[in-house]
């Protein structure tokens, strides 16, 4: 089975694919098939990675998986969410990982409550009209460190404590992260889901 990304980053693609592999699922970026980047306008994960779907299954007239996955920090009543990627330029910093996490511990100075989790959704539908999407999120809470730790990962992983492990994610090796991320932990719910309600072998009464 054959299914298009709904995204263009192809760290995202050697991710997803290795997990869905098992399934016999084939993952193409959207980038491939000339599919133009989704508008994301909404204010949730699920609004949005449901857009995104949506539009890249209606362009390719393929199956399409979509995610959308942010920070959530407690302190700031769940932000910057919807608007991690961009998060940076909200205080004068250019778009960027490194200059995430800036903007992010200067902000945090002096917050004494510095719980936080990557959240990630990933939306699946058979067609761009599938009354039936499939929905499976992820979260990895943690604790957000006052420096950075760690040389590996990216995005907000060199400042994302993970209490469980004693190590920010930057710190663990690739497939420990993977295995225990937002993402990684989506793609496994989205896989049984997958399992249970596109692949069933049918039971004749």
């Amino acid at each position: 089975m054959k299914l298009v990304l709904a995204s263009n980053n192809r760290g995202k693609l050697a991710e997803l694919q290795a997990l869905f592999a098992p399934l016999g699922v084939e993952l193409v970026r959207q980038a491939d098939l000339d599919i133009p980047e989704a508008p994301e306008p909404h204010r949730t994960f699920v609004e949005n990675a449901l857009a995104k779907a949506r539009h890249a299954a209606r362009l390719s007239g393929l199956p399409a998986l979509a995610d959308d996955a942010g920070l959530c920090v407690d302190a700031f009543g769940g932000l910057p969410g919807v608007d991690t990627a961009y998060y940076a330029t909200q205080f004068g910093y250019p778009k960027g990982d490194d200059h995430n996490v800036r903007a992010l511990l200067e902000q945090m100075a002096g917050v004494s409550d510095r719980r936080a989790a990557l959240v990630s959704t990933l939306v699946a539908l058979r067609s761009a009209d599938d009354p039936e999407p499939l929905v499976a999120t992820g979260r990895a809470p943690g604790i957000i460190t006052h420096e950075p730790v760690g040389e590996g990962g990216f995005g907000f992983d060199p400042v994302m404590y993970i209490p469980a492990f004693g190590k920010t994610f930057a710190q663990l090796p690739t497939e420990v992260k993977n295995a225990n991320s937002h993402r990684g932990r989506a793609a496994q719910r989205m896989l049984d889901l997958m399992r249970e309600q596109w692949f069933a072998p049918a039971h004749t009464p």
